[in-house]
């Protein structure tokens, strides 16, 4: 969870003979323990020991050690001067030997912070102020670290912004090492990805350095607050891939339909022409007519003519279906509107439908004498065989006008 971020980093130490040996030893632990919780190396963190008290001696440069082992090993080495303290020089010459490029530093287009953790005990000796905001104003991060006998004023005069979080202190070097644990979460970069406090909706990046970036579900897009995602409307960015329509449901998913006269294929995306007419789902009341793939129209049988709705028919002329009844003659008398007639020398019978002879009956009545007997049965004979004969006539022409009316309908 906790690795750190790459640093330049100084120390500048104290050896005044106001410390003593045995306090020496506890901050050359305290360096140590730093040490142990940074990732040194030529590409992490690069670690330089300024020495001083009446001098300054720089006790090794940032490029001279790429290894933690052997880092320690130097810092153990190295003995205290025993004079007065120098704390502005030791500063300045930190800022003019151990903060170059030739020295190990790294330039600024590399963005690696440069940081120097100042160790004492007194009150400096040389005017500090001004070296430190020199410093400082060359971008050099300055901790003040005072112990025991140590000016306050001092430390706050030499440590960066905000005092608070560049300046400590402690009463003696004996519990000068409970500061190790406060630099090593100072330094560590935490992966907030780790940790959970990353306020992510969805996904976690870790850049490193204690860096990261949100990023969201595929089907999301992330907000401008770079933390929440919002569902992508595939169907108006266009990358749906349906041939017809795309069809939005409202979580970062859709589906593809097809227009009417057409059904979805099994990749679910392109539409294949549906015949309708084939199908029986044309809504046709009478005829359906294939135009072409996916294309119809409607027709009505004879007689009949189509609705508005393109659909639907309405009966034009009941005598043209042959289904009026009328025996000799229908005639129409407008839409499904008809009546019946007969044939000259024939009279309308009461069912309004059927038709009787008419000047055949009265020609036979007039000519014979209904008088007699013998008249009136052979009289009776002749209209019974007559209309037996006439009957025969009507049944043949009824017959052929049935086959007609049948041919009309089915052609």
């Amino acid at each position: 969870i906790c690795k750190s971020r790459p640093l330049d980093l100084v120390f500048i130490i104290d050896s005044s003979r106001s410390v003593r040996p045995l306090e020496f030893t506890k901050v050359k632990t305290f360096v140590s323990q730093i040490i142990d919780t940074l990732d040194i190396g030529a590409a992490a963190t690069r670690v330089a020991l300024v020495n001083y008290a009446s001098t300054v001696k720089i006790e090794f440069q940032l490029q001279t050690y790429a290894d933690k082992q052997a880092l320690k090993k130097a810092v153990a080495r190295i003995t205290p001067l025993s004079t007065g303290t120098m704390s502005g020089l030791a500063i300045q010459t930190a800022m003019d030997e151990a903060f170059t490029v030739q020295a190990g530093a790294r330039g600024p287009t590399a963005n690696i912070p440069k940081v120097a953790i100042i160790v004492t005990d007194g009150r400096p000796q040389d005017q500090v102020s001004e070296v430190a905001a020199r410093a400082r104003a060359s971008g050099i991060e300055l901790y003040a670290v005072g112990v025991d006998r140590a000016d306050m004023e001092s430390l706050k005069t030499m440590a960066s912004e905000p005092l608070g979080e560049h300046v400590f202190y402690v009463e003696t070097y004996g519990v000068i090492e409970k500061l190790s644990s406060r630099f090593q979460e100072t330094f560590c970069a935490l992966d907030p990805c780790l940790l959970g406090t990353h306020q992510c909706q969805h996904v976690c990046v870790s850049d490193g350095d204690g860096r990261h970036h949100c990023e969201c579900s595929q089907g999301y897009t992330l907000n401008s607050d770079q933390r929440t995602c919002a569902a992508v409307n595939k169907c108006a960015l266009n990358t749906h891939g349906c041939e017809h329509l795309c069809v939005d449901e409202g979580t970062g998913s859709y589906h593809c339909e097809c227009y009417e006269g057409h059904t979805l294929n099994e990749d679910k995306k392109s539409c294949s022409a549906q015949d309708k007419c084939a199908s029986g789902t044309h809504g046709c009341q009478h005829i359906c007519v294939k135009d072409g793939p996916g294309s119809h129209h409607c027709e009505c049988f004879e007689g009949y003519t189509l609705n508005a709705d393109k659909k639907t028919c309405t009966v034009r002329n009941k005598c043209a279906l042959g289904t009026h009844g009328c025996q000799h003659i229908c005639v129409s008398d407008g839409a499904a509107s008809y009546h019946c007639d007969c044939f000259p020398g024939y009279s309308l019978n009461e069912d309004k439908k059927t038709c009787a002879a008419v000047e055949e009956v009265r020609r036979l009545v007039s000519t014979e004498d209904a008088c007699g007997c013998e008249a009136s049965l052979a009289f009776q004979d002749k209209v019974s065989s007559y209309l037996q004969r006439l009957n025969t006539k009507l049944d043949d022409i009824l017959e052929k006008l049935q086959v007609h009316e049948s041919r009309q309908i089915h052609r």
